[in-house]
């Protein structure tokens, strides 16, 4: 029988602490106050995925985790670390990455169009209220209803204003359509152009393919989205997308059962903003998707200063939890000291409640999955060395990984196809044709003998519509279907 898949996350008086490559879908946790050592403990995570053959995808928050492209360097503290800590193997070296950067800055262009993204999350990073947010629902069940495509924030737009405008002959099917709704939704989407979300939605939209890549030795490719300037002008884009990420995760790879290894190893940096001030529908959401994802072999960490940022019906199912040191200044503090503490399996040689307020940096209590998923009791535990570089790339060194990418030119031209936008335009002299043809067909039947012959006549905007879905219902070929988080449900890309 052949050895179970592991690595080593640190060590506890000479002995390894380890994670079960089975047990790595069962999610994670980093979790600790600001300068206790996350960011290390997540590049030192990515690597030991990435040696595993598991590919990672990573936020990158302050520009830090770029140094998993270089080999690291000597110094005392690695020494001292590694005469601590049983790593066999260990070499500073490192990893195959890939940049990623939804302003097309620092990696490549990073895209979802707005039929993708769904109303849902749209809503929430709009911050709609139920009245707006059912009018959006409405724009997006008549797009999907006629074929239309929403691609960008233009084809939304007009959408939104072909809606308004005709809101009397859509309200039998669509509901009532309120003017002053479709009004605020698109002061909101203003607001969000000026944070530079226009960057975001488009074509070509990123394939899962792209992400989901081993080299030619058998690492895992570790993509790294920067989010240095996402965080400080649009954060709330920055976690809807990541939540959108991981809905297509979802909705997309193949059922795999308990596998040896994860297929992705996903990172959810500064966690807290997923939650913060997202309606609860989404959150009842997402707790669904983390329970489900394991399944399809995905392991999803959380990282964040404090565990009580996650809600705790996701926080029950993270398997490996890693919690750097907590301050206790004031009660408050000291209540989430106590709930973390209570929330490991006790250990009888420490009390977690006080040595929580004690670790030292790149120290943690560490908490792992056996191989029945028990939590196993925690261990106090100095965290393994990354081999890679402890601090980003220069610029230069940056550039030369983006040139040498394989994915180098694939997303770099924006593709601005015949959608929502270009139709509704391109429509505005054909519904006046069709408008004037309805005036003469019911000229005409009113010259006839026959009442009956101006039956069955099509209003304006029905014509429209069906002259539409004709036009481009070729290009969408079926009828939409959106999965858990409202996106398009998988394999719709041609």
């Amino acid at each position: 029988m052949s050895e179970p898949v592991s690595f080593v996350v640190g060590g506890n008086q000479g002995e390894p602490v380890e994670q079960l490559g089975k047990m790595s879908n069962r999610h994670g946790l980093i979790a600790g106050a600001t300068g206790t050592g996350k960011t290390i403990t997540l590049q030192t995570l990515a690597e030991s995925f990435s040696r595993l053959g598991v590919p990672v995808f990573a936020a990158d928050i302050k520009g830090d985790l770029s140094g998993l492209g270089a080999p690291g360097s000597p110094h005392p503290k690695i020494d001292e670390r590694l005469q601590k800590i049983p790593l066999a193997g260990y070499q500073q070296r490192p990893y195959p990455i890939l940049f990623w950067d939804i302003f097309g800055q620092n990696g490549h262009p990073i895209r979802s169009t707005i039929s993708e993204m769904g109303p849902l999350l749209l809503s929430s990073l709009l911050t709609l209220n139920d009245t707006q947010s059912g009018i959006l629902y409405s724009c997006f069940k008549i797009a999907d209803d006629e074929g239309l495509l929403l691609l960008d924030l233009k084809d939304l737009r007009a959408m939104l204003t072909w809606m308004s405008e005709n809101a009397k002959e859509l309200r039998g099917e669509y509901g009532n359509i309120s003017s002053a709704s479709i009004g605020a939704i698109q002061r909101q989407l203003l607001v969000l152009e000026e944070q530079g979300a226009e960057n975001f939605f488009g074509e070509p939209a990123i394939t899962l393919s792209g992400l989901m890549q081993v080299d030619f030795s058998g690492n895992g490719v570790i993509s790294i989205l920067d989010a240095t300037k996402l965080m400080a002008q649009a954060p709330r884009v920055y976690a809807t997308f990541l939540l959108w990420l991981l809905s297509e995760l979802f909705e997309q790879l193949p059922e795999v059962g308990d596998p040896d290894k994860p297929k992705l190893v996903f990172f959810f940096d500064e966690a807290h903003l997923l939650f913060a001030q997202a309606p609860k529908v989404l959150i009842e959401k997402i707790e669904q998707m983390v329970r489900l994802i394991r399944s399809k072999g995905v392991g999803v960490f959380f990282i964040s200063q404090s565990p009580l940022d996650i809600p705790e019906a996701i926080l029950g199912q993270l398997g490996l939890k890693i919690q750097h040191a907590l301050r206790a200044f004031t009660p408050k503090d000291r209540k989430v000291v106590k709930s973390v503490a209570q929330s490991f399996r006790a250990n009888p040689e420490f009390d977690s409640e006080k040595v929580v307020t004690e670790l030292g940096i790149g120290e943690a209590l560490v908490s792992t999955l056996d191989a029945k998923g028990s939590p196993l009791p925690v261990q106090r535990t100095l965290v393994r060395p990354p081999e890679s570089r402890i601090g980003p790339l220069v610029d230069a060194e940056r550039k030369d990984r983006i040139d040498r990418s394989p994915l180098k030119g694939r997303y770099d031209n924006v593709v601005d196809r015949e959608s929502a936008y270009e139709l509704l335009k391109s429509r505005a002299e054909e519904m006046q044709v069709i408008q004037a043809e309805a005036e003469r067909q019911e000229a005409e039947a009113k010259n006839k003998a026959k009442p009956a012959s101006s039956r069955g006549r099509q209003s304006m905007g029905e014509a429209f519509m069906k002259s539409a879905a004709r036009t481009i219902g070729s290009q969408v070929g079926r009828q939409i279907i959106r999965g858990i988080l409202g996106s398009i449900f998988g394999g719709r890309r041609k």
